[in-house]
């Protein structure tokens, strides 16, 4: 089973490249975040064309997560919990079921943070903390987890082609680090950092020729709960996809599970 996510950046202006890669990666589950678009106005009828079961959390203009299967969903549960005026659409749950039980995957969209002198970078460490108490009560299930998504946290130096230059971002400060590495001490593991030894990247800005420099960062991750990680048999960063037509500054990250549809 293929489990794939990507941070669209705008699903109505990227749709065109969805399809495409959709068509050539044939994933089973993708997880979309930054939709940028209201629930009543994503554009389903195409990616159901392609046999996916649509289901989204959206908002106009901004934020946004979805996710698509070629697995019916046996559950949907939309917004973290733990803050009721929290109104961001950040948070998508699928419960899916398998020949080896139930399945969860989530689609995560963390806060950016930035700039970190304003109340942006406290939201993003209480909505870290919140996903932390999340995990720790599925994690108490013994099923396996999926908590993909774009995390905008740089884990580790080796993360990003120019450490120096984030130093003072809120994706790379030794809080968003530390809440990140509380996920993993939880028991989840890093399916691409588990799999790929060598840097690679996830996300290169529109800016100063990054693409071309290959001035990238890694950011969109797959988290696995022991349950997931058993049957994790590969991972990837299909990074072509950075160089289509109108591109998404962001690139799939995909992973194979070893897991049958029920």
């Amino acid at each position: 089973m293929k489990i794939a996510t990507w941070n669209i950046n705008g699903v109505k202006a990227r749709i065109e490249n969805l399809l495409a890669w959709l068509k050539e990666s044939q994933p089973d589950i993708v997880c979309l975040q930054e939709i940028k678009s209201l629930d009543e106005n994503f554009p389903r009828l195409e990616i159901e064309a392609l046999g996916y079961h649509v289901e989204t959390h959206g908002q106009k203009g901004f934020n946004g997560v979805a996710i698509l299967s070629k697995l019916r969903f046996d559950e949907v549960n939309r917004r973290l919990p733990g803050d009721e005026s929290d109104e961001q659409s950040r948070f998508i749950e699928g419960v899916f079921s398998t020949k080896a039980g139930v399945l969860r995957v989530v689609s995560l969209y963390l806060p950016n943070g930035n700039p970190v002198d304003t109340e942006k970078f406290p939201y993003k460490l209480g909505w870290m903390e919140r996903l932390e108490r999340w995990t720790a009560d599925r994690m108490a299930l013994e099923e396996p987890l999926v908590l993909a998504g774009d995390y905008n946290v740089i884990p580790q130096a080796i993360d990003a082609k120019n450490p120096a230059a984030w130093v003072g971002d809120a994706l790379f400060q030794p809080e968003s680090r530390a809440a990140q590495r509380r996920l993993e001490w939880l028991g989840m593991t890093d399916a691409t950092r588990a799999v790929t030894g060598e840097q690679v990247f996830t996300f290169w800005d529109y800016q100063a020729g990054a693409w071309q420099k290959n001035n990238g960062i890694r950011i969109d991750h797959l988290l696995l709960s022991p349950e997931a990680a058993r049957h994790l048999s590969s991972a990837a960063v299909e990074k072509h996809v950075r160089a289509w037509e109108k591109p998404s500054d962001h690139v799939p990250v995909a992973i194979d599970l070893a897991l049958e549809a029920a």
